[in-house]
């Protein structure tokens, strides 16, 4: 069963960070649990040799240190993580930001900036912060994922086309497009070939056996096809030359603080997109399997994964939804899936190193195409543009900045509108209601328990007025909510508010009720509170709100009674 929010916030340090592998093994692990976890295992590896070849590639790295990544930082990512199910690896979303760090500042550069976000994403784990990653706006996240697909594909079609270039491909999109227009003349017709014929023995696959690996059994066919005939396209060893066959020797980056300092902001889109990413698949893998991660635990996991990645010559790491997903439905039972996933790896990178180098890019490009459709949440899209034209715009934008500016600015710039457009609706929903001849009503915390109607004359008293306010009563509600209070004139001696319906209220909103008694009592005024919660009574008297300056009740059935009588007496 499920933890209250309070007996989660009491956890201790041990508990909150103690890797799901711990807790498997305390609950009991057994030899048919290994089992269902090796053959898990195995099945993600042949899902993700083909993914981590081909995103290292299109991440301006070599195709081995797709398969370092996966190997180290999958590893680590598993024994320490925070999910039972999570796999990591490198990952499409992390394509264009890794490949600008490698343009601008070398291979060294990226270790670095690696092993700095791995060290930032432990700090977020341990500074408890995790939680706070989940309040990325749904659209933002699916208006950068689907902006980085569309990057992906982009950066993929001179390897679709087999373009023969003799300049440096320019980065930005704009600059990108007419580039290879001007240089369509030099395409391959068997790259093209490839190309389409990959997509399409993937695609038909799928539908007729869904359960066959059909990245793993087109690169295979795309690479003895290549061989046998001697083909003249593109391969990874024309391109890159002969994959080693073992892990390299751990070594720390080269830095300076100049160096530091210039891969800094690398090193945080790093760590916001992969906190992101991480979560968001350990959130996926819950909603499959009904477990729950530990938000901050596998933060913890990620920076490990991605210094150890880094230390081995790896890229960027981080959760990958396909391939978590793609775990559990092979029947993993626990972490040691994941770690049999990297040693799965190692032995395929050991065993088959030599025969990679016939694998043409086309057949990559190809599968990375159909990475990038599959990142796009076509249904996402289609209801968050119908659903309001707040969200619409918040996707959008997104969406937009993700293609011709960067990720960051994506996702800070649409969290900002996404939250602005939240207190835009938040504001709306607040409201205050005035009662005319006041009637005594049922409430549904049952304050009230009677819905006679008052005395009529007390009904007729003009008074005496009350104020229902309703909803948060926040800097965002406080200026209409306070500029319907604050008509206050000498008609009125008695001014009763019914918090009874605010959940919340904060210094904006106290700061409107101080204002409103101070203007009461220099009219001679009698302020009435009643109905608050324990919480909003607390921050209103936190806020110098208390009597005499104001009066408190209970509810509004005892406000009413006590104040309107006594004004009739006084009549």
């Amino acid at each position: 069963m499920a933890r209250s929010k309070k007996a989660v916030d009491t956890l201790s340090f041990s508990e909150l960070f103690q890797p799901k592998l711990v807790t498997v093994f305390r609950e009991g692990y057994h030899l048919a649990d290994f089992r269902a976890d090796a053959i898990a295992g195995l099945t993600v590896a042949i899902v993700a040799l083909p993914l981590s070849i081909a995103i290292a590639i299109a991440s301006g790295a070599s195709p081995v240190q797709g398969l370092y990544t996966s190997i180290v930082g999958g590893f680590f990512i598993a024994l320490l993580g925070g999910s039972r199910f999570q796999i990591g690896g490198p990952a499409g979303a992390f394509i264009i930001v890794v490949s600008t760090t490698v343009a601008e500042h070398g291979m060294d550069g990226l270790f670095l900036a690696t092993v700095m976000s791995g060290i930032m994403l432990m700090a977020v784990g341990y500074l408890r912060l995790g939680t706070y990653i989940k309040f990325i706006p749904y659209p933002v996240t699916v208006g950068f994922t689907a902006g980085i697909a569309v990057i992906i594909f982009l950066s993929q079609l001179i390897n679709m086309l087999g373009l023969n270039l003799t300049e440096k491909e320019p980065g930005p999109i704009l600059e990108k497009l007419p580039f290879i227009w001007q240089n369509i003349e030099t395409c391959s017709f068997l790259s093209i070939v490839f190309c389409a014929g990959t997509i399409i023995f993937i695609t038909v696959l799928k539908k007729l056996l869904p359960n066959w690996p059909g990245m793993v059994l087109s690169i295979i066919i795309g690479g003895a096809i290549t061989a046998f005939f001697n083909l003249d396209i593109v391969t990874i060893g024309s391109k890159f030359g002969t994959m080693p066959s073992a892990l390299p020797h751990p070594h720390l980056p080269d830095f300076t603080f100049e160096k530091i300092k210039a891969v800094f902001p690398d090193a945080m889109t790093f760590t916001l997109l992969g906190a992101i990413e991480s979560l968001l698949s350990a959130v996926v893998a819950d909603g499959m399997t009904g477990r729950r991660h530990r938000s901050n635990c596998e933060l913890v996991a990620q920076g490990v994964g991605n210094i150890a990645s880094a230390l081995f010559a790896g890229i960027c790491v981080t959760g990958a939804i396909a391939r978590t997903a793609t775990n559990i439905r092979a029947g993993a039972r626990s972490p040691i899936s994941g770690i049999c996933h990297s040693i799965f790896l190692l032995l395929f990178l050991v065993a088959l190193a030599p025969l990679a180098n016939f694998i043409p890019l086309a057949c990559l490009a190809g599968i990375l195409a159909i990475i990038s459709w599959n990142m796009i949440d076509k249904r996402a899209i289609a209801l968050l543009l119908k659903a309001s034209a707040g969200d619409a715009v918040v996707l959008l934008v997104s969406l937009s900045l993700t293609i011709f500016r960067n990720v960051t600015e994506a996702i800070i710039i649409g969290f900002a509108l996404g939250a602005l457009l939240f207190i835009h609706r938040m504001s709306k929903a607040a409201s205050v209601t005035a009662d005319r001849p006041l009637v005594a009503e049922d409430r549904a915390d049952g304050t009230n328990t009677s819905n006679a109607q008052f005395d009529n004359d007390l009904q007729k008293d003009s008074r005496t007025v009350v104020y229902h306010i309703s909803g948060a009563f926040f800097f965002g509600a406080a200026a209409s909510i306070g500029s319907v209070l604050d008509r206050i004139g000498d008609n009125y001696r008695t001014m009763i508010l019914d918090f009874a319906q605010v959940p919340f209220l904060d210094a904006t909103g106290a700061n409107t009720i101080e204002s409103l008694a101070g203007k009461a009592k220099k009219q001679g005024i009698t302020l009435v509170i009643c109905g608050a919660s324990e919480q909003v009574l607390k921050d209103l008297m936190s806020h110098g709100i208390r009597p005499p300056a104001v009066h408190l009740e209970k509810n509004l059935g005892k406000a009413v009674h006590k104040y309107m009588k006594r004004e009739a007496v006084t009549a």
